[in-house]
C-alpha cells in the first residue's frame, strides 16, 4: 500500500516516514499542498495523511481537491484542538482526524481500520473480469481504466453475465432475469441487447460467446 504523507514539519515527516516504512508501507512524502497535489496526480496513492496548516495550500484545498477526482482514505493532522475543525474536514471529505501530539501507534490502527474498511466496500461493491470494472453503486463501467457508457440493460447484462462468468445462460433465463416475468417481448430482444454490448466490450468483445443452441456465457474457451 502507498501512503502518501504532507507536512511542513520535517521531524514529523521523518518520525512518519520511519514508522510507515518499518511496518511495510511504501511511503511519499511532501512539504507543501502544491507538492503533494503533484504527487498524488502522479502517483496510485491508497492514502493520505494531511497536515493542515501547510504552506502554499492547506490541508482543507487538498482534501477538497483530491475529493474531487477520487474516494481514497484521508486522515487530517492538525495542532488544532476543536471540534469545528473536525467536523469541517469530515464535511470536506476526511475519513478520520488526529490531533497532535498524536500516539503514532494509534495512528497506525485507524490507518489500518480505513485500509479494511476500504477493502471490504471495494469487495462488495466492484466487480471485475479481466479488464473490466463495474462499480455497481454509481453504475460506472470502466474497460481498462477508460469509462464506456452503456444503457440500463446492457449494464444489467454485463452485471448478471459477470457474475455468472463461465457459466451458459440461456435466453429465457437472461429475459426472465434481466427484463423480467411481466415482459412480453421475444428472445430476439436479447440477441440485440447483446450484440450492442460486445460491440461497446472492446478486446473483451471475444470473451461474449454465443453457445449455439443453448444462449450465451462470459468465459475462456
Amino acid at each position: 500500500m502507498k501512503i502518501l504523507i504532507a507536512d511542513d514539519d520535517e521531524r514529523i515527516l521523518r518520525l512518519l516516514y520511519d514508522y510507515l516504512s518499518f511496518n511495510k508501507y511504501n511511503v511519499l512524502t511532501a512539504k507543501d499542498g502544491e507538492e503533494a497535489l503533484t504527487i498524488f496526480k502522479r502517483e496510485t496513492i491508497d492514502l493520505v495523511l494531511l497536515d493542515v496548516m501547510m504552506p502554499i495550500y492547506d490541508g482543507w484545498i487538498v482534501c477538497k481537491e483530491i475529493r474531487k477526482t477520487s474516494d481514497v482514505p484521508i486522515i487530517m493532522l492538525t495542532a488544532k484542538d476543536s471540534d469545528l475543525d473536525e467536523l469541517f474536514g469530515f464535511d470536506i471529505g476526511a475519513d478520520d482526524y488526529i490531533s497532535k501530539p498524536f500516539n503514532i501507534t494509534l495512528l497506525l490502527a485507524r490507518i489500518k481500520r480505513l485500509f479494511k474498511s476500504n477493502s471490504k466496500d471495494n469487495e462488495l461493491n466492484t466487480l471485475k473480469y479481466r479488464g473490466i470494472e463495474i462499480f455497481e453503486d454509481n453504475h460506472v463501467v470502466k474497460i481498462d481504466n477508460e469509462i464506456i457508457d452503456l444503457n440500463p440493460k446492457e449494464f444489467d447484462l454485463l452485471v448478471y453475465f459477470i457474475k455468472s462468468a463461465n457459466i451458459v445462460l440461456s435466453r429465457d433465463s437472461l429475459l426472465k432475469n434481466i427484463w423480467g416475468n411481466d415482459y412480453f417481448g421475444d428472445t430476439r430482444t436479447v440477441d440485440t441487447h447483446i450484440n450492442r454490448l460486445r460491440n461497446k466490450l472492446g478486446l473483451y468483445s471475444t470473451c461474449l460467446k454465443t453457445v449455439r443452441g443453448f444462449g450465451y456465457k462470459l468465459g475462456e474457451e
